[in-house]
């Protein structure tokens, strides 16, 4: 096995989610990386975890029941699924989720399958997104590669192998694991920068900043009262500390829900409903998206801006450089955990509580007050450039510029 393997897992495992000992944790992988999962298992319980459970999936079987069902299999929860999602909220399982999807694995499915499905399943998980929403659990992103994703992000290799090995060596790379340092106090410094960050644009506590590039866009994007910038790490309310996403280079803030304004176009195509929507804009007034469109898979997009009522507003808004090593890597991932932090962008559907002070504890009604929309969508669309200019206003009126020509300003 190779030794930067079991740092990666270490990181993912002692950074990431920082299992704690006597908690619960529930690891989601493919069945094409048991291997993997079993690792996280066996640092997990060394690190003193309580109970790991895994939950697999397997893209190939997803298909073939998305082809192949009744059209009445499909919206419906099993009540097993059910009472399972109860005993994770009650037991408290923080979410260990380890990607390896193919951005295209249900390409040519009927969407409307896709939709009813995540309309339930979404429904479903509400009272537990609720208690991460709530920073009542640790939880983290990471991946490890598939045949098909990897041959996807590098279609002129030669193997199977040769794809696979690539793409760890970039998994690698974009989480600072080699073989001579200690990723954890990489990472440590790497947070610190992070938050650093962050604390210069809490203290600028800016009126609204304005996005404009060569590409199109122009928008506005008005800051609720009492916003907070985030970044790096985030900390539960028992005082944890993990990193939501591995690898990371943002940091981000919820906009005002009805204080979106103007034309955005992204720069990145986007993995949603198991299909690539490619080449789109989106145009906003008082929030609400009320034009759009998109060279490749438009229907999709009006799937994701039509999903609910909160999902044609934004949730969140985060900044990236140019310069981050997952941009300057020229890697196209197809993959939001790494897309995303290659780039500035913007998720429609549901905004973070822990964005505005004091919102946490708040129902999803004095939530709404405070200026965060909610959804039970949240899908993060990248829109940074290496021409991506961004000016703060502040609540006295002064402009600040944040990023000059894709990097930051300060």
């Amino acid at each position: 096995m190779d030794n930067r393997l079991k740092k990666y897992i270490e990181a993912v495992v002692g950074i990431g989610i920082n299992i704690q000992p006597g908690q619960n944790l529930l690891v989601s992988c493919s069945t094409d990386n048991a291997h993997i999962a079993r690792l996280v298992m066996e640092v997990a319980y060394s690190r003193g975890a309580s109970d790991v459970m895994i939950s697999w999936s397997d893209d190939a079987c997803e298909r073939i029941r998305y082809l192949m069902a009744t059209d009445e299999s499909f919206g419906k929860v099993p009540e097993w699924m059910r009472a399972r999602m109860q005993h994770l909220v009650d037991n408290k399982y923080h979410s260990l989720y380890v990607g390896s999807d193919d951005p295209e694995a249900l390409k040519g499915v009927d969407p409307d399958r896709i939709e009813k499905d995540d309309e339930a399943f979404s429904e479903m998980w509400k009272p537990r997104s609720n208690q991460m929403m709530a920073s009542e659990l640790q939880w983290c992103n990471a991946s490890v590669p598939s045949v098909a994703w990897a041959k996807k992000v590098f279609p002129n290799t030669k193997s199977d192998e040769e794809a696979v090995e690539l793409m760890w060596e970039a998994i690698y790379t974009a989480c600072r694991i080699d073989n001579e340092t200690d990723p954890v106090e990489n990472w440590k410094k790497h947070v610190q920068t992070l938050q650093a960050k962050t604390s210069v644009l809490n203290e600028y506590n800016f009126k609204n900043l304005r996005f404009t590039n060569s590409k199109g866009t122009d928008l506005i994007v008005e800051l609720p009262a009492n916003h907070i910038w985030v970044g790096g790490s985030v900390k539960t309310k028992t005082g944890v500390n993990f990193v939501p996403n591995m690898p990371t280079e943002e940091v981000l803030t919820a906009p005002q829900k009805d204080g979106v304004n103007g034309i955005v176009y992204a720069t990145k195509p986007l993995s949603y409903m198991g299909d690539v929507i490619d080449d789109f804009w989106l145009r906003f007034e008082d929030g609400k998206v009320v034009e759009y469109s998109a060279t490749k898979n438009e229907n999709l997009l009006k799937k994701l801006i039509e999903f609910d009522d909160g999902s044609s507003f934004l949730g969140e808004m985060a900044l990236v450089p140019n310069s981050s090593p997952i941009s300057q890597s020229g890697i196209l991932w197809y993959n939001t955990v790494y897309d995303e932090n290659a780039s500035c962008h913007f998720a429609l559907g549901e905004a973070y509580p822990m964005c505005v002070k004091g919102a946490i504890d708040k129902s999803e009604e004095e939530q709404l007050s405070m200026g965060l929309n909610q959804s039970l969508e949240h899908a993060d669309f990248m829109v940074g450039s290496a021409d991506m200019d961004i000016v703060g206003t502040t609540q006295d009126g002064q402009e600040v510029q944040v990023f000059k020509q894709g990097e930051w300003a300060f």
